[in-house]
């Protein structure tokens, strides 16, 4: 008996929706079922683009479809809570871009929806698809540069005119921190856990018509005794990066999303050179690794494995970016707290 193909629906109609709904097309287990976007010509463009037939302007006529499997939500964030809820209550998977949500209270919903139902959601944080940093957590777990001691990466986006469609991106509850800096958090919890504890101070100098804060800057007390630092802005005047630092008691590694290596400082006494001089290990560069992210989603989903990026997982990256703008508010340390399960 031949393997059941997942029929599959991808919400939106941005650039990335494109991404994802080709991942879907590549992978042979999964059909593009659907392209839906409030906007019919958006819609109907990104149809055209990637050879799918059935075109939709509203996602409640998707949520009680018997043939639908799953979707990929790559909406606005604001809309995250609804729209995953619907389809878990209706049995669907979820593959939730990221940030899970705006709100503990939100992503606390959510959980919910996925322990009540049949429906299983996973999160899409991306960088951990990313060559450069799934290399780099496999060598800190080898080893190679011994005990963790700080970790530290940064979010760096000049956002300029890039407010998103019909301007989403200025809701003011959707903070930077929350809406991009999850990148650099997921990532750094990915390595040393859940922090405990952060501080964080922000400023508000370039896009001052921007109803949140543009840059911040966050200390974070991980468990272990590692300490860490996580630096987000949308108006730095720069390329896209999000450098990370990893510095342990036998050597350093430091990596980008957008190098084509990562750096790894380790002592060499044969040559002579103690930790002064690094090793460039190459790495393909790929930021916006849809199809690997999509193979995972179809994979958990086939084999009934747990989805690789965890709705709790998810919610942890929520919880702690709340935390970091909290904090940034009332100018002290915030106890992070996490969602109870």
């Amino acid at each position: 008996m031949s393997e059941k193909i997942l029929n599959i629906a991808v919400i939106g109609g941005s650039g990335l929706a494109q991404k994802h709904a080709e991942g879907i097309i590549k992978d042979p287990r999964a059909n593009l079922y659907a392209i839906c976007d409030i906007d019919p010509e958006r819609a109907s463009a990104l149809a055209e683009k990637v050879g799918c037939t059935k075109v939709l302007t509203d996602y409640r006529e998707l949520v009680n479809d018997d043939e639908l499997d799953a979707v990929v939500l790559v909406t606005p964030d604001q809309v995250h809570a609804e729209h995953t809820c619907a389809f878990l209550n209706a049995g669907k998977h979820v593959l939730c871009e990221k940030p899970m949500a705006l709100s503990m209270e939100e992503c606390e919903q959510m959980l919910k929806a996925e322990k009540e139902g049949t429906g299983r959601l996973m999160v899409g944080q991306i960088g951990r698809c990313t060559p450069a940093f799934a290399l780099t957590k496999r060598l800190i777990a080898k080893g190679r540069i011994g005990e963790l001691m700080f970790v530290e990466s940064e979010y760096a986006h000049n956002y300029g005119k890039a407010r998103g469609y019909k301007d989403w991106r200025l809701d003011p509850r959707r903070h930077i921190v929350i809406g991009g800096g999850c990148h650099a958090v997921d990532f750094l919890r990915w390595i040393a856990g859940d922090p405990e504890e952060v501080y964080a101070y922000s400023t508000h100098k370039v896009l001052t018509d921007w109803p949140t804060d543009d840059t911040t800057i966050a200390i974070m007390k991980f468990p272990g005794n590692i300490a860490g630092k996580v630096f987000v802005s949308s108006g730095c005047k720069r390329g896209y990066t999000m450098r990370s630092c990893f510095y342990g008691t036998k050597g350093t590694i430091i990596c980008d999303n957008t190098s084509d290596h990562i750096q790894i400082f380790e002592d060499n006494e044969d040559e002579g050179r103690k930790y002064t001089k690094a090793a460039n290990i190459p790495v393909e560069i790929n930021n916006h690794n849809a199809f690997e992210e999509i193979r995972q989603f179809v994979e958990a989903i086939v084999t009934g494995e747990p989805m690789p990026i965890s709705a709790l997982e998810g919610a942890h990256d929520v919880a702690v970016c709340a935390a970091i703008v909290e904090a940034a508010a009332k100018g002290h340390p915030i106890k992070v707290k996490y969602p109870k399960v």
